[in-house]
């Protein structure tokens, strides 16, 4: 079994409100979808840490150091940034899912997975 540690990031927030229709902010919703997988993960006893989980602004500098602050920066480290686009057209839907690694333009987050969920808004 390997021992993942896990930081979770709730995307945008504050100031940065993100996408954005009907009455509905892509950042609040961002916020209760990280804060119940925390709770969740801290439930099956799996290490987890967890980037803002108030509606505050954090520059992009200082979110890439309070990933690292979490865990550090290793191969055992998995970070979950939530993020929700607002689709166009007919009835756009479905998740969009990146893997990206040390051998990419983002060498201070080791592991970085980022889900993506189109709904129309």
């Amino acid at each position: 079994m390997n021992d993942y540690k896990i930081v979770i990031d709730a995307g945008h927030g504050g100031d940065d409100p993100g996408a954005s229709g009907n009455g509905i902010i892509e950042k609040d919703l961002n916020l209760k979808i990280a804060n119940y997988m925390y709770d969740r993960f801290r439930e099956l006893g799996v290490p987890v840490k967890i980037i803002r989980s108030t509606d505050e602004t954090i520059s992009p500098d200082e979110r890439v150091d309070r990933v690292l602050d979490a865990f550090g920066n290793s191969e055992d480290v998995i970070v979950i940034s939530n993020h929700i686009n607002a689709g166009g057209g007919d009835n756009p839907s479905g998740k969009l899912t990146f893997f990206e690694n040390l051998y990419n333009n983002l060498p201070k987050y080791g592991i970085m997975i980022t889900e993506k969920a189109v709904f129309n808004l």
